[in-house]
């Protein structure tokens, strides 16, 4: 049995584009300003609750 090696990581011009205009098919003008800004939203958002995660609260602190 031979499987299909695909070089991740090892994308050039011409499929970079290609990729481009399949996304701008399925999805349209439109829609891909929404989906880009509904993404940059929720990036945004995680990274907003893993910073303040990171920081301990009040009710944390050890009392001794």
């Amino acid at each position: 049995m031979s499987f299909i090696v695909l070089p991740l990581g090892m994308f050039g011009a011409q499929e970079i584009i290609l990729i481009g205009i399949i996304i701008l098919l399925l999805f349209g003008g439109r829609k891909i300003p929404e989906l880009m800004r509904g993404l940059g939203t929720g990036i945004k958002e995680f990274k907003k609750a893993t910073k303040d995660d990171d920081k301990p609260s009040s009710g944390d602190k050890k009392e001794e």
